[in-house]
């Protein structure tokens, strides 16, 4: 599983002209699922974004995790994550996730996070969304369940 972390001051998902996910302070989360994924995977990943230090404490320092701020979190899923551009021009997928296996372990990440008193915001699995952000510091983390990076 991979994911690009943004900490934002504010970012909403909209499809079709209709907001289908917004928040003010916390995380966006662009989350991939690789064909290896399972709700361990998922899990684990959850927990490690969601104890990532990564906001200001009272001197400024990048101390606390949205666990600590009780900031929310919009989850968008992105199999484009999995894009792999090394051969040529056109981006190989063949590492992420079958749309099914995908749309499941993106619903258990959100489910988890939730789980854990996170409000959670989402977009819609497979559809065509706008992203909409305001990327507080900026401040973007990627992370990878294989530790790649």
């Amino acid at each position: 599983m991979r994911a690009v972390i943004q900490r934002v001051s504010r970012a909403r998902v909209v499809v079709d002209g209709k907001v289908t996910g917004e928040i003010g302070a916390g995380l966006l989360v662009l989350v991939g699922v690789g064909r290896g994924d399972t709700e361990g995977t998922a899990a684990a990943m959850v927990e490690r974004i969601l104890n990532l230090r990564i906001f200001n404490d009272e001197q400024g320092k990048m101390n606390l995790s949205l666990l600590d701020t009780g900031g929310a979190l919009l989850a968008v899923s992105q199999f484009t994550l999995y894009g792999d551009a090394r051969g040529g021009r056109r981006p190989s997928f063949i590492q992420a996730a079958p749309a099914d296996q995908g749309k499941a372990l993106y619903e258990e990440f959100v489910g988890v996070a939730r789980a854990r008193g996170v409000r959670v915001e989402k977009g819609i699995f497979q559809a065509h969304m706008e992203v909409e952000l305001t990327n507080d510091g900026p401040v973007t983390i990627l992370m990878d369940s294989e530790k790649t990076f």
